[in-house]
């Protein structure tokens, strides 16, 4: 018979927090590509890429926080071949993605064959002092690593930069109408290759999130669909920075309840699960093809289309 009374839900919200990092970071970073006008469907792709990479380097060095920023730059690197492909060469954006996906699971299925069974150096979680010992709230908000607080902290951030600066301002010129952003004077393709590069970023931190902190190992294909997860948010979330908060945590929230009721004794097939990503991403993709589903979630006006103008 099931037992629910194994599963505190003191811990399980504080481990929501820590099964949602990693599409939130990849999820934040996808939003600010698309209010850019860009749709890279490459996430998983980026992910999995700093996730291998992160872990190696964090092994050789015997630093987790230098595999972390190792992890961004594989990310950025990464993405930067979507950006010459789709920004310099016009190559489609959706065919680019999914190439780009493809192209991170196989790279990182080669590079990560030396590191499998490979324990990595451990990422300490951050000491609040008493904060850490008052009840119910200190388990749940004083209890972890740093890159739950980043997490949060580039969401906030995020949020400010794209309303409040007038960098963010002309990104999302950009994303609305390149064409009338480039008769200001606006650098489209400039603007979208960083934007890009930020979003690979992301991702890969992301991916080493997975790797170090929540699986600490690595293994083949471990990304298993937060890619696509994170891209489904953003369009969820209504390319609002709170609402893909909100949104991971959400999932974060499914995923550790499916794994609480199995040990309490539910069989919950574990394919339910599985198949979410790429059911939800089906679902975005015709939604996008809609421009009344795209309308109705306040899609930016030029995602996905190509700039041709120079510049």
């Amino acid at each position: 018979m099931p037992d629910l009374s194994t599963i505190n839900p003191i811990v399980l919200i504080a481990s929501l927090m820590v099964a949602a990092t990693p599409i939130l970071l990849a999820g934040i970073g996808e939003l600010v590509v698309e209010k850019a006008g860009v749709l890279n469907l490459g996430v998983e792709g980026m992910m999995i890429t700093g996730a291998v990479a992160g872990f190696a380097i964090a092994v050789t060095t015997g630093n987790p926080y230098v595999g972390m920023l190792g992890a961004v730059a594989a990310g950025a690197l990464v993405s930067l071949i979507f950006a010459v492909l789709t920004q310099v060469l016009m190559a489609n954006q959706v065919a680019t993605g999914l190439a780009l996906t493809m192209f991170g699971l196989g790279f990182s299925a080669l590079l990560g064959q030396a590191f499998v069974g490979v324990v990595p150096p451990l990422t300490p979680k951050l000491s609040f002092g008493p904060l850490s010992d008052i009840p119910v709230i200190g388990r749940i908000l004083f209890s972890h690593d740093i890159l739950v607080y980043v997490s949060l902290l580039v969401v906030a951030l995020t949020w400010f930069w794209l309303n409040k600066t007038r960098g963010g301002r002309i990104l999302r010129a950009v994303g609305e109408n390149h064409e009338s952003a480039h008769a200001l004077g606006y650098k489209v393709r400039r603007v979208r290759i960083l934007a890009i590069a930020f979003g690979g970023g992301c991702a890969g931190l992301g991916g080493a999130y997975l790797s170090l902190v929540r699986v600490p190992q690595w293994t083949e294909g471990m990304t298993a669909g937060a890619g696509w997860i994170a891209l489904a948010l953003v369009v969820f979330a209504s390319w609002r920075p709170w609402r893909v908060l909100i949104g991971a945590y959400l999932f974060g929230g499914i995923m550790v309840l499916q794994l609480n009721l199995q040990a309490a004794g539910f069989r919950i097939p574990v394919e339910y699960l599985s198949m979410s990503p790429y059911l939800i991403t089906i679902l975005v993709l015709v939604v996008m093809s809609s421009n009344r589903g795209r309308a109705s979630l306040s899609a930016p006006g030029s995602l996905g289309k190509p700039f041709h103008a120079a510049g």
